[in-house]
């Protein structure tokens, strides 16, 4: 059975992806910062504790044959009253993060010679930009350029490297946008709806599968049309 490691699953779009991709038969690792009932628990922040725990697992259980990162967090204000700890608390999370999962997932994906999947989760803000997003716009994006670059890298050993960019999805930090921002943001959307959980899924099931073997370093637009 084919191991996938998904990060930030205990709750909104993390946890529906890796109940669909367990659903399909995967055998899915999740994983949580702080609350229990995740199979690992470690900040994604934390290049130590990230290792450490991931190690340990694959050790146990063996390399995974995919990865999803989907952790991640928002601190939103305009860029003059950003302190520091907004941008920093946003930039290891969103991509100190994949960085710090990535490297210790890898080797033993490379050394088992499987032909891996690597799915990062940016956003339409590391795309396209967003006002009071400076900092996981400049997140999201980086992530897109670490995608774009270590797709390009372990092509040859067949592994994927990809991200996918969702717009506003009816979850997460979508969720907790009050009324009149989220009817306001609903407008600008050409489909006049927010995506659902369920799709973002789907998608990440299609990244992980045989048919998206000669699909990489790509950022897929997930967004009903926003742009």
């Amino acid at each position: 059975m084919k191991r996938v490691l998904v990060t930030g699953s205990s709750r909104g779009i993390g946890k529906v992806v890796a109940d669909v991709l367990r659903a399909e038969g995967y055998a899915v690792v999740t994983h949580s910062a702080k609350s229990g009932g995740t199979d690992l628990v470690f900040d994604v922040a934390d290049r130590d504790a990230a290792k450490k725990a991931i190690d340990a697992d694959i050790a146990a259980n063996g390399p995974y044959y995919a990865v999803v990162l989907n952790a991640g967090v928002c601190r939103d204000c305009g860029f003059a009253e950003m302190d520091g700890e907004a941008w920093d608390d946003v930039v290891r999370t969103d991509l100190d993060g994949f960085y710090n999962v990535v490297k210790p997932c890898l080797m033993p994906m490379v050394l088992g010679r499987i032909r891996g999947r690597i799915v990062a989760v940016s956003s339409a803000s590391g795309v396209s930009g967003n006002r009071g997003q400076v900092n996981y716009a400049a997140a999201k994006a980086g992530l897109v350029g670490a995608v774009k670059s270590l797709a390009v890298e372990v092509a040859a050993r067949g592994i994927t490297v990809n991200a996918i960019a969702p717009g506003f999805i009816d979850a997460g930090m979508s969720a907790a946008m009050d009324a009149e921002a989220a009817e306001s943001a609903r407008k600008s959307i050409p489909m006049q709806r927010f995506g659902r959980p369920e799709e973002v899924a789907s998608l990440v099931s299609y990244l992980l599968s045989d048919g998206a073997a000669y699909l990489t370093r790509q950022v897929v637009s997930l967004n009903g049309g926003l742009y």
